[in-house]
């Protein structure tokens, strides 16, 4: 899905709800975790992976999708799950993002160049919800961004990957993509 991103078949039907597709998975090899296990209703299971790793209920699926909206997927049969993760607490902490005004958001919408091919580009938008989003060019995938102040945002699911506005009266002129130590820097061609 980009900037670090990514879900397996099974992890897709497990945070969208699709029992009867997971279980045909896993019968044929896929690897369950305890996103895939939550939305199941698999009490035990879930509860081990808690007792064996404190903490790992806050950890953060495919697309930043928490692991209490994982079990709610389940539907009935997960309702135990549900309750549980609700006790245990910081199963649904979801992604923050710092409040911005209409204006800007508008600073960052444009297109932004890094090579001379058309797939080396990206375009920051403003989803039907006005939150910003990045996509690389020419049909890649809408990512979600949240905003962390100081020009600063992460992508849906990769929240230690950074994009950093370089912004002149009002306007970014330039966007860096920071995943560790790879740097990606794209000006902007619309400005």
């Amino acid at each position: 899905w980009g900037y670090g991103d990514w879900e397996t078949a099974l992890g897709a039907a497990s945070h969208v709800g699709h029992r009867e597709i997971a279980s045909l998975l896993m019968s044929n090899g896929a690897r369950p975790d305890i996103f895939t296990f939550a939305m199941l209703g698999q009490l035990e299971v879930v509860k081990a992976y808690i007792a064996a790793n404190p903490g790992i209920q806050r950890t953060h699926g495919p697309h930043g999708i928490t692991l209490l909206q994982h079990a709610r997927k389940g539907g009935e049969g997960a309702l135990a799950v549900v309750e549980y993760l609700e006790k245990v607490g910081d199963a649904d902490i979801e992604y923050t993002s710092a409040p911005l005004t209409d204006e800007e958001k508008q600073m960052y919408v444009g297109e932004y160049v890094f090579g001379k091919e058309p797939s080396h580009a990206l375009k920051i938008s403003l989803n039907k919800n006005g939150i910003p989003n990045i996509m690389r060019q020419p049909d890649g995938v809408n990512r979600v961004l949240y905003y962390q102040g100081s020009h600063e945002f992460h992508p849906a699911g990769a929240p230690a990957v950074r994009i950093r506005f370089d912004v002149k009266d009002g306007k970014a002129m330039s966007l860096s993509v920071i995943d560790g130590k790879a740097i990606l820097a794209a000006k902007r061609t619309d400005a």
